[in-house]
C-alpha cells in the first residue's frame, strides 16, 4: 500500500514546484511590462525600499527635477518614492607581496601550472610576459608568485643551435640574452650574455646587474658602435657601470681589434651617452707641419652656459712655439633670434729667433652672425653677418687648404621695418681685400620707399575705375655715406676713413599710370623724376707731360642735379608653330616672340655738370664733377626716341622613347631664353644707336647648362680705339654687326653612375671652422655641420654606393681695353683684347666596392696655371673608415691620412696623421 501512494506523492510535489515557478515569473513579467514605460531609468542601480520614506540620489534628484523628465513621470505607473540608489561596491583584501599591477601573459605552446609551490611556466617559441612597462619575450619563462621573480632562459634545438634567446624591454632599455632573472617587486634584475644598446654603442656583457630603472652594471663587457655579432673593434673592460643612455662609466680598459688585445691600457674610462648638447671637454688632434712642428689641434672645452648661450673654446698648439685661439659663443632663442661671435687669433712663428729669417706672424678675424625671427616682431627683420680682422689671417689658416684662396671677406648689418603706407631700411656694409689690402666702408645706407598712392581715388569706390584713378605716385630714397682705408701704408687707419670719407643722396618721384589693354597690347605710361645730392666736386685734369699723370682736386660742398624722364612702354606677345608631321621624330617647334618698345625722352638738365679734360695729344674728354658720387653722374645727353628689346623662347616636341603610344610626346626647350636689346636717340648729334647687349641660357640635353652674353658697338672705331660716328655696316671692309666689346660664356654640367635619382654631393668650399654659411651667413645646425665637414672631406665621408661622378665647370669672358703706354719714347693708346678662361672639375670612381678615388681642383687657362688640386682614396671598412688626402697649391700643400670610426659618438677616437706647408709669400 505504501509503495502504491509513494510514486503519487513525488509527482503532486513535483507539479506544487511547478505552479510556483509559474506563479514567480507570471509576477516577474508584470513587472518588467511596467519599466518598460519608463526605461530612461532602468540603467539606475536601484532596488526597492524598506520604508516609505523617499531615498534618492543627487542624479536621480536631478533627473526628477528636469522638466522633461516630470513631464514623462505624469505618464507612467512607476512610483519613483519606492527606489534608492545602492552603491556598486565589492569589499577584498590585498594579499601580502601581491604585485601592483596585473600580469599579462601569453603561452605559444602551453602553460602549467603549480598550485603548491605557487609557479607558473609558460612554453613556447615566443611565450611573453608584460608588467607595467616591463616586457619579457623567451621560449620559456617561469614565474615564481610568491617571491615575485621571473626567470627565462634559451632553449636549443637538436643539432645544439639556440632556436630563440630571451628579449627584455623596459622603457629605452633592452637586451638580447641567453638567460634572465627578474625581480618584478624590486625591479633588479641579472642576466647572463646579454647584448644591449646605447645610443650608438653596442654592449656586451657576460654578466650584467640592473639595480634600478636607470643604472646597470656590466661585468667582463665590450662596447663598440660596430653591429657585427663579433666587431672588428671593441673597448674591453671587466667592471662598467652604465646610467642608461647618459653615460658610461669604466675601470681599467683597452681596444681589441679583431679580437686581439691592444696593449693600450687606460686606468678609467668615460663615454658620454646623453643625446644633445653637455658641457665637456673637446679632444684634439694630433698633427705635424713642417712649418710650425708637432700640433694639437682642435683642443678645447665646450661649455654649456643656459638654455640659450653656448660656448666652444678651441686651440691649436705646435712645438716651435705657433698657437691659435678661438672663442665662438652662440645664442639662440626660439621664435626670437640667433647668432654667434668668433673670435680668431692665430701667432705663428716661422724658423727660429736666430736665423735671419726668423719672422712672428699675428693675425686676428672677428665674426659676428645674427638673425632675428620675422614671428617675433612682425613687419621688422634685424639680421648681422659681420666679418673683419687681418688682411692676412685666410693666408695662414693651416687647417683648411681652401682658405688662402678667400681674397675677400663682407659684412653687413641689416635693420628693416614695414608700415601699411611705407617701410625703411637701414644698412652698413664693409668689404676687404686681403691682396690690394683695402677696406671700403659704407655706413649707413637708408633706404625709404613710400607705397604707390593713387590720389585721385575715393576711399570708397563705386563702379569701374575712371583713367585718371589709376594714377599712381611713390617714393623711393635713399642715403649713403661711404669711406675707405688701406692697412699696409704707415698712415694710421683713422685719418685715412676721415680723409675719404664722403655721403650722397638719390630720391626718385615715380608716376605711373595703368591703361586698359589695346587688343593685344598692353600699355603703361610713367613719368619719373631723379634728385641727388653729393658732397663734392672733383676736377681730373693731366700734367701734360710723358707720364701723363692725373691730378685730381676736389671741392667740398653741399652740390644737387635733376634729372627727369617721360616713357610710354607697349609690350605684346607672339607665337609661331611649325608642325613636321606626326610621323616625324620632331613633331613641332614652337617660337615665343616677346617684343617691348618704349618711347622715352630725357631732357638734359645736367649740361653744366660737365666740363673739358685734355691729354697730351690734345683729346678732349668729357668728364662730370660727380662722376666719384656715391649715386654716379647724370648724362649729359638728351634723350629722345626708343628702347626697344626681344625676347626669344623655342621649344620643341619630340617623340618620347619610354612611351610609345599615339600620345607619347614629350617637350623639350632649345633656347630658355635670348634677349636682345638697345635703344636709339633720335635726339643726339652723333652715336644715336646704343651697343647691343645680348644674353641667352639653355640646358643642352638636360645635362649642360649654358649662360652667354655680349656687348656689341654698332659703330667703326680707330686703330686707337676710338669711336667713329659711321656705323659699322657702312664701312669699308664689309659688312659687319659691330664690334665685340665684351664677351661672357659658361658651360655647366654633371655626370654620375648608378641611381640617377639620387643626389650627387656638391663640395662647395665651405668653411666648417667657422660654423657658418657662407651664402647667408647664418650659424649653421647640427645637420648644416655636418654636411659641410662632409663637403670638404669627401674622402672621410665617401658614398660608396655610387659608382663614379664628374662635374665641370668652365668660364670664359672677353673684353676689349684701351690702355695707356710708352710705345718706341712715346705715349700712346694700345688696344687689345683680354681673354680669361677659368674651369674647375670634380671627379670620383669606385675602384672596388670598397675602394674609392677622387681628384678635384681647378685650371687658369689663360695663364696656363693650375690652382688647389686635392686627391682622395678612401677605403670602407664597415664600422670605420679610412681616408687619404692630398692638395698642392702655389701657396700651400697638405697630406692627411686618418682612420676613423663612422659613429659620430666616437669620431674624436680617430688615428690621424697630417702634414701641411705654407709657402708664405716674402719669408
Amino acid at each position: 500500500m505504501n509503495k502504491v501512494h509513494k510514486g503519487n506523492t513525488k509527482y503532486i510535489l513535483a507539479s506544487f514546484v511547478m505552479l510556483l515557478l509559474l506563479a514567480m515569473v507570471l509576477v516577474s513579467n508584470g513587472r518588467t511590462h511596467t519599466y518598460t514605460e519608463t526605461s530612461q531609468y532602468n540603467s539606475l542601480d536601484t532596488v526597492p525600499a524598506r520604508s516609505s520614506a523617499t531615498i534618492l540620489s543627487d542624479t536621480t534628484q536631478s533627473a526628477v527635477n528636469d522638466s522633461d523628465a516630470l513631464a514623462h513621470l505624469s505618464d507612467t505607473t512607476m512610483d519613483t518614492t519606492k527606489f534608492r540608489i545602492k552603491k556598486d561596491t565589492i569589499g577584498f583584501k590585498v594579499a601580502k607581496g601581491s604585485l601592483d599591477a596585473p600580469v599579462v601573459y601569453h603561452a605559444d605552446d602551453s602553460m602549467v601550472l603549480e598550485v603548491p609551490t605557487k609557479k607558473i611556466t609558460l612554453y613556447g617559441k615566443e611565450a611573453k610576459t608584460t608588467y607595467k612597462d616591463n616586457e619579457l619575450t623567451a621560449p620559456g619563462i617561469e614565474f615564481n608568485q610568491e617571491t615575485g621573480i621571473i626567470s627565462a632562459y634559451i632553449t636549443k634545438d637538436s643539432t645544439g643551435k639556440p632556436t630563440a634567446f630571451p628579449t627584455y624591454h623596459d622603457k629605452d632599455f633592452k637586451t638580447v640574452s641567453d638567460s634572465i632573472r627578474f625581480n618584478m617587486k624590486t625591479g633588479k634584475g641579472l642576466t647572463k650574455g646579454t647584448y644591449t644598446q646605447q645610443g650608438e654603442m653596442f654592449v656586451y656583457g657576460e654578466k650584467i646587474k640592473k639595480i634600478d630603472a636607470d643604472v646597470f652594471y656590466a661585468y667582463k663587457s665590450r662596447f663598440t658602435t660596430c653591429n657585427l655579432d663579433t666587431p672588428h673593434f671593441a673597448f674591453v673592460s671587466n667592471k662598467i657601470k652604465f646610467i642608461n643612455q647618459k653615460l658610461a662609466i669604466t675601470g681599467p680598459i683597452h681596444p681589441e681589434i679583431e679580437g686581439v688585445p691592444i696593449p693600450l691600457y687606460l686606468p678609467f674610462g668615460i663615454f658620454p651617452l646623453t643625446q644633445g648638447r653637455h658641457s665637456g671637454i673637446l679632444p684634439p688632434t694630433f698633427t705635424e707641419d713642417q712649418t710650425f712642428g708637432l700640433a694639437l689641434q682642435g683642443l678645447g672645452y665646450y661649455k654649456v652656459i643656459n638654455q640659450y648661450w653656448d660656448v666652444i673654446l678651441k686651440s691649436n698648439i705646435y712645438s716651435y712655439g705657433s698657437w691659435t685661439m678661438d672663442v665662438n659663443p652662440r645664442y639662440y632663442k626660439r621664435y626670437h633670434y640667433s647668432g654667434n661671435f668668433d673670435l680668431s687669433y692665430q701667432n705663428y712663428k716661422y724658423n727660429f729667433k736666430d736665423d735671419p729669417d726668423y719672422a712672428v706672424k699675428k693675425t686676428y678675424q672677428i665674426r659676428w652672425v645674427h638673425q632675428s625671427d620675422s614671428k617675433a616682431i612682425p613687419g621688422q627683420t634685424f639680421g648681422a653677418s659681420v666679418l673683419y680682422g687681418s688682411a692676412t689671417y685666410n693666408t695662414y689658416v693651416t687647417t683648411n687648404p681652401q682658405a688662402p684662396f678667400a681674397n675677400s671677406s663682407n659684412s653687413s648689418i641689416n635693420y628693416a621695418r614695414t608700415f601699411k603706407t611705407y617701410s625703411y631700411t637701414v644698412n652698413g656694409t664693409a668689404s676687404q681685400n686681403s691682396v690690394t689690402k683695402e677696406t671700403n666702408i659704407a655706413l649707413p645706407t637708408i633706404s625709404l620707399n613710400l607705397n604707390t598712392l593713387y590720389p585721385f581715388r575715393k576711399k570708397e569706390a563705386i563702379g569701374s575705375l575712371k583713367w585718371y584713378e589709376n594714377i599712381g605716385i611713390g617714393l623711393n630714397s635713399g642715403i649713403q655715406s661711404t669711406t675707405h682705408y688701406f692697412d699696409d701704408t704707415t698712415t694710421k687707419a683713422f685719418p685715412q676713413l676721415n680723409q675719404n670719407f664722403q655721403w650722397g643722396a638719390n630720391h626718385s618721384i615715380p608716376i605711373t599710370l595703368s591703361l586698359p589693354q589695346l587688343g593685344a597690347i598692353n600699355i603703361a605710361p610713367s613719368v619719373s623724376y631723379t634728385e641727388r645730392w653729393y658732397q663734392q666736386k672733383t676736377i681730373v685734369t693731366q700734367d701734360g707731360r710723358v707720364t701723363d699723370k692725373l691730378d685730381t682736386s676736389v671741392q667740398k660742398g653741399f652740390f644737387t642735379a635733376r634729372s627727369m624722364s617721360f616713357a610710354v612702354a607697349f609690350t605684346t606677345k607672339i607665337f609661331g608653330m611649325f608642325n613636321f608631321g606626326k610621323k616625324s621624330e620632331v613633331q613641332a617647334i614652337r617660337h615665343l616672340i616677346t617684343p617691348s618698345v618704349s618711347i622715352s625722352y630725357v631732357p638734359n638738365m645736367n649740361a653744366g655738370s660737365y666740363y673739358n679734360s685734355y691729354d697730351t695729344l690734345g683729346n678732349a674728354t668729357r668728364r662730370s664733377y660727380y662722376e666719384n658720387g656715391i649715386y654716379g653722374a647724370f648724362s649729359e645727353q638728351r634723350f629722345g626716341g626708343l628702347t626697344f628689346g626681344i625676347n626669344n623662347n623655342i621649344q620643341a616636341k619630340v617623340k618620347s622613347k619610354s612611351d610609345t603610344s599615339a600620345a607619347g610626346v614629350k617637350k623639350i626647350t632649345l633656347i630658355d631664353a635670348l634677349n636682345i636689346t638697345g635703344s636709339y636717340n633720335f635726339l643726339a648729334d652723333s652715336f644715336q644707336l646704343s651697343p647691343f647687349a645680348i644674353s641667352a641660357s639653355t640646358n643642352l640635353f638636360n645635362k649642360i647648362n649654358v649662360t652667354a652674353g655680349a656687348t656689341i658697338d654698332p659703330y667703326q672705331h680707330t686703330a686707337i680705339g676710338q669711336r667713329v660716328n659711321k656705323l659699322a655696316w657702312k664701312g669699308d671692309k664689309g659688312f659687319s654687326v659691330g664690334e665685340l666689346t665684351s664677351a661672357n660664356l659658361a658651360l655647366s654640367t654633371q655626370f654620375k653612375g648608378g641611381d640617377q635619382k639620387k643626389q650627387v654631393p656638391s663640395h662647395s668650399l665651405v668653411q666648417p671652422y667657422t660654423n657658418l654659411d657662407p651664402a647667408t651667413g647664418l650659424p649653421l645646425n647640427d645637420y648644416q655641420q655636418e654636411a659641410a665637414y662632409v663637403s670638404n672631406n669627401p674622402a672621410a665621408h665617401t658614398d660608396f654606393s655610387v659608382p663614379w661622378t664628374l662635374s665641370l665647370t668652365y668660364s670664359l669672358s672677353v673684353s676689349h681695353t684701351t690702355t695707356t703706354g710708352i710705345v718706341n719714347t712715346y705715349f700712346s693708346y694700345i688696344t687689345q683684347y683680354v681673354v680669361t678662361q677659368y674651369s674647375n672639375f670634380n671627379a670620383t670612381v669606385a675602384l672596388t666596392p670598397k675602394w674609392q678615388a677622387g681628384v678635384s681642383g681647378n685650371y687658369d687657362i689663360s695663364n696656363r696655371q693650375l690652382g688647389l688640386i686635392s686627391l682622395t682614396l678612401a677605403r670602407d671598412m664597415h664600422c670605420w673608415q679610412m681616408a687619404i688626402s692630398v692638395s698642392n697649391s702655389a701657396v700651400n700643400r697638405f697630406f692627411s691620412i686618418s682612420i676613423s670610426p663612422k659613429s659620430s659618438i666616437l669620431s674624436d677616437l680617430k688615428l690621424n696623421r697630417t702634414r701641411s706647408v705654407n709657402v708664405q709669400p716674402g719669408l
